[in-house]
């Protein structure tokens, strides 16, 4: 499974999501960064930054 976590773009953001592929989290994170951080244009470099930010959820820092 893997995870992303808002907060590590977005500081003070509690949102994460989990999935099986990193499409379907891009997917998602983008959704959300439309609709909680009102981002009307999402770049290239903001996917990039997203990817970056996947990890396995094994993997995750635990808070």
């Amino acid at each position: 499974m893997r995870l992303f976590e808002c907060g590590s773009l977005v500081p003070g953001c509690e949102w994460h999501t989990r999935a099986e592929d990193d499409a379907e989290i891009v997917r998602r994170a983008v959704e959300h960064m439309r609709n909680t951080h009102g981002e009307t244009v999402i770049r290239e470099n903001m996917i990039e930054n997203i990817k970056a930010r996947i990890a396995n959820e094994s993997e995750a820092p635990v808070h």
